[in-house]
């Protein structure tokens, strides 16, 4: 067996190297997708896989199948007998009442049932096999290992959440918040189905119910009656509705209530307060959740029930439980947080350095430029092609030998196995492909040494993991016994190729741009199709699901088939049976590739560079994921449509615990316009990740393409320069806390239902509001200020500084013209800002501002965090306190002035950025100041003193010698 010919991984790998931020040269090389050839005109015979080889089983979805049995009508429940107590919870026992179904597997008889109260908020339920061997325990345990267990902090006679149960007429459970004997869960009234390939249990559910998370998925933010959520990690590009790479089964419900439900009165608007709560099902097997009116359904198939219930009550708080207990965002880089450029079709290094230098020409902001799988010799990981994307040419390396990298791999046992012990060889990019089991201990160290020796040939500063969920385009082990046949081409056309589909006019092509009709056809083929030569014949064959066979589990073709978006579990994918070392299948940990993968990475990198953050984007993710990595959308498409989902998106990853997010602007798939693009780039402007990305053969998108999207993306970079100190200091929070940087408005004005779906709107952390423009071919954009009208909360057109004035109505019309993104600064914080540079190394050096938005209240707060911006556990760090404050009165002459305080508490001895403070700008002063001289502490300081009655601003300029020219070196007062 040639080495070489089984040398690719179906998880691929890409560098990247912050271009202008860092010290290397170039920037990342993403290893997902392959790129056209360099030619339209002449093509070779192929070798390839048929494209039959991916077709799986002819499967109906059992909540698609009129025929599939209810397992509720059909199975018994349980009987919950011998409680034994203790300081923390009890045990039970729950054995099988009656005769076993067997419906979708076989009945599990007896089952342990473990409740323990986890500190004051927390409530952990499970329910397991009574006996559970070594052969069968990765049927139902998942190893803590691998996925973290919540932990127990102390059992507290104040503990809010409280289980009971009842046997009538079988084993059923309730959760109950203590303080307000609401029930939160409860499946009381419906039975508990527990075999060896199929668990169900139901929970009632109010009216209209009101749930987020439950990923990954492409939909609005909130589910609804009438969703299926499946959870299975699967290579598919964003259909909607349906699953894609993450595994989530988490979901945060939010519930209102009337304050005064018997007020008749309607002179004035209902009152409402709501509670939220989280659920977590600590299970990796393939599931689904069905929303129905009355309950939601949750079934897996495989595992064990392990339930964690935090009680919040609060989303910002049920947030903050959860991811206390499954690992707290991974601290970024200061770096990343800038502008990234990445497509499929940059061919050689010389045309990826053209591109840098048209960001320069055109003067926008690039920190970091990326390519995708155009750099790999042969698509494979860990090696540059040598003609186009050569080491010397690079940074002076020499060249990596692949063959090496599969030698060493295969010499430690580190990639997954047959059922019969053979190597399990699917297909990829690179033909035949072999996938590492993170399972295994020798795996993590073979990793290391892999990355860590193309680190010595080509430096990076983060890795890019894509299809690592994992990702293969044939049914089964389609490289056995075929090795002589290697194929060199998918089995599938690649867009720009003859025959492969042509990418359609961009969306609003007739709307605008009549004038591309020429370059909107790039692509299109006249050229005669390609010869091909087929290798590898299909083995899929078809046939619906049969009954299960009493003690053995048919982990191919499980009797329960879930709404998966390949049908077929096997397709495009590993197949179920494929096989970890020790025995463990891939159908028990399916999920959990991905989010392995990620967490060997991190500890690569971690010894690559040691006392460095590492900077990791990946697309499957796994409960936890975001202590290693961020997460980018996936494979969109230049529509409006998947501009809108971006924000669904992101809020959901930001109850996950992966606030690093962003979507590939301008969309991937397709060709976008320049009215998209404009849109898009601004919006994601407000994203945390935010990079532009497309798929070879489309249409360019760079910002520069267009006059005016070159205007529109450095207008709305302006402003995340301006706020790059505030969002690496909600980074920090969502680091120690568990905040979250981007928020629903639902989170930030918790008793207001209105805002139950609203996922068109954003805020930034607490203080930014961004109200995007999602509708082709419009100049104004309806949004909400929640707040305003009730009179609560003011907002501040950030580009006027001026209030926002009270609509009439709380669904208002905003002026948006094209290049225009709607963005405000809601009152009561403070911000402390910087310029916008070329890369955030320069902006970081420039001088700092305030700006200080008063809010109803006449008061305003803020915080700083400051640090390296690159250490795991930097040598000196540094927060910022501020708040201020202003009172309107009047003096002896009977004329209304303004008395105004700041105050700076410094805490820490971080140096590095302590800068000018060059103005202050004041939002919502009432009344001109009462004179103009500035003190800070006792000290009377030169300033420059402006009051604009029209839009009530008051700033205080020319403060650069102030402070002795270092505005956070310790603490100050400032009076007016």
């Amino acid at each position: 067996m040639a080495a070489s010919r089984i040398a690719g991984w179906a998880q691929q790998v890409m560098l990247l190297t912050s271009l202008l931020a860092n010290t290397s040269d170039f920037a990342a090389v993403d290893t997902a997708k392959p790129m056209a050839p360099t030619s339209l005109t002449t093509f070779q015979a192929q070798v390839t896989v048929a494209p039959t080889a991916d077709i799986g089983a002819n499967l109906i979805a059992n909540i698609d199948d009129p025929n599939a049995t209810d397992a509720q009508s059909v199975c018994p429940g349980y009987l919950a007998t011998q409680v034994d107590f203790n300081n923390c919870g009890f045990t039970a026992q729950l054995s099988l009442l009656g005769e076993a179904c067997n419906v979708y597997g076989t009945d599990i008889q007896d089952l342990v049932l473990t409740v323990e109260h986890q500190a004051k908020t927390g409530l952990h339920v499970n329910i397991q096999p009574a006996h559970v061997t070594s052969e069968n325990r990765s049927w139902y345990i998942l190893e803590e290992g691998w996925v973290p267990a919540p932990q127990q902090e102390g059992c507290l006679d104040e503990a809010d959440l409280m289980f009971s149960w009842t046997n009538t007429p079988s084993f059923g459970f309730n959760v109950t918040r203590k303080s307000s004997q609401e029930v939160i869960f409860s499946t009381d009234g419906s039975k508990l189905i527990y075999e060896n390939q199929f668990i169900e249990f139901v929970t009632s559910t109010n009216d209209d119910y009101n749930l987020y998370g439950l990923g990954e998925v492409i939909h609005g933010i909130r589910l609804q009656p009438g969703l299926t959520r499946t959870i299975y990690a699967a290579d598919a590009g964003d259909p909607v509705d349906a699953n894609i790479y993450g595994s989530h089964p988490f979901y945060l419900e939010t519930r209102y209530y009337d304050v005064d439900p018997d007020n008749s009165s309607n002179e004035t608007p209902a009152k409402h307060m709501s509670t939220s709560h989280g659920v977590y099902l600590r299970n990796a097997h393939a599931q689904e959740v069905l929303m129905h009116e009355t309950n939601v359904t949750w079934r897996t198939l495989g595992g064990d029930i392990d339930l964690y219930f935090f009680s919040g009550p609060t989303q910002p708080e049920v947030t903050s439980q959860y991811l206390h207990q499954i690992g707290l965002p991974v601290m970024q880089q200061y770096w990343t947080l800038g502008f990234h450029q990445c497509r499929w079709g940059y061919e050689n290094w010389s045309m990826t350095e053209e591109v840098v230098d048209n960001f320069g020409k055109f003067e926008i902001p690039l920190e970091t430029i990326w390519n995708d799988i155009d750099y790999m010799k042969g698509y494979r990981d860990f090696e540059n092609d040598p003609v186009r994307f050569p080491y010397d040419k690079g940074k002076e390396f020499s060249t990596v030998c692949t063959r090496m990298v599969f030698t060493d791999g295969n010499d430690t046992g580190s990639f997954m196995l047959n059922p019969d012990g053979t190597l399990y060889i699917g297909e990829v990019w690179p033909g035949f492909t072999v996938f590492p089991d993170f399972l295994k201990d020798s795996t993590s160290k073979w990793w290391l040494k892999t990355t860590s020796d193309w680190y010595k040939k080509i430096q990076f500063d983060g890795l890019w993991i894509d299809m690592n969920e994992v990702s293969s385009f044939c049914v089964g082990s389609c490289g056995s016994n075929n090795l002589s046949q290697n194929p060199v081409h998918p089995a599938f056309k690649l867009p720009g190729e003859p025959g492969a589909v042509v990418y359609e006019f961009p969306e609003g092509f007739n709307i605008t741009n009549a004038t591309e009709a020429a370059s909107a056809g790039y692509g299109s083929s006249t050229q005669a199709a390609a010869a091909s030569k087929t290798a590898v014949s299909s083995s899929a064959t078809k046939y619906l699901t049969a009954k299960p066979t009493p003690g053995e589990r048919d982990i191919n073709h499980p009797p329960y088939v879930i709404n998966h978006v390949h049908g077929d579990l096997a397709v495009h994918t590993t197949s179920p049976n494929a096989t970890h070392h020790g025995g463990i299948k891939e159908y028990d940990v399916h999920n959990l590739y991905g989010h392995m993968l990620l967490q060997n990475t991190y500890k690569a990198m971690t010894a690559i560079m040691p006392g460095k953050r590492p900077f990791i984007i990946g697309r499957s993710t796994f409960v936890g994921s975001g202590n290693y990595s961020g997460h980018w959308g996936g494979d969109n498409y230049s529509k409006f449509a998947y501009m809108f989902f971006s924000i669904p998106q992101a809020l959901s990853f930001s109850l996950f615990g992966i606030p690093m997010f962003g979507v590939d602007t301008c969309g991937f798939s397709g060709n976008a316009d320049e009215e998209l693009c404009n849109r898009w780039m601004q919006l994601s402007a407000f994203f945390p990740f935010y990079r532009n990305h497309n798929v070879v053969g489309a249409l360019s998108q760079e910002p520069y393409v267009w006059e005016s999207v070159i205007e529109a993306t450095k207008a709305a970079m302006n402003i995340r320069f301006q706020l790059l100190p505030y969002m690496y200091t909600l980074f920090y929070y969502a680091h120690v806390r568990g905040d979250t940087v981007m928020r629903a408005l639902a989170w930030e004005f918790p008793n207001d239902p209105s805002l139950a779906n609203a996922d068109r709107q954003f805020f930034l952390g607490s203080a930014i509001l961004v109200t995007p423009v999602l509708t082709q071919g419009q100049a104004t954009v309806d949004g909400v200020f929640p707040g305003l009208v009730e009179g609560t909360d003011v907002y501040y057109d950030w580009y006027n500084q001026s209030a926002v004035n009270v609509p009439s109505k709380k669904n208002t019309t905003i002026d948006a013209p094209l290049g225009h993104i709607p963005v405000y600064i809601r009152g009561g914080n403070i911000l402390a800002t910087q310029q916008m540079r070329m890369t955030t190394r320069d902006a970081r050096k420039t001088d700092w501002s305030m700006i200080v938005a008063m809010g109803k209240d006449e008061r305003a707060n803020g915080t700083l965090y400051l640090d390296d911006g690159v250490s795991i556990e930097p040598e000196s760090t540094k927060l910022v306190t501020m708040s201020a404050q202003t009172a309107a009165s009047k003096n002896a002459e009977r004329k209304r002035v303004t008395h105004l305080r700041i105050d700076v508490f410094v805490d820490g001895d971080f140096t590095d950025l302590d800068l000018p403070l060059g103005n202050v700008t004041i939002l919502g002063v009432a009344a001109p100041p009462d004179g103009t001289q500035v003190k800070i502490d006792d000290w009377n300081v030169t300033s420059c003193v402006e009051y604009c009655a029209e839009r009530r601003m008051l700033v205080i300029s020319d403060l650069k010698e102030a402070l002795n020219g270092t505005a956070w070196k310790k603490s100050w007062s400032l009076t007016l």
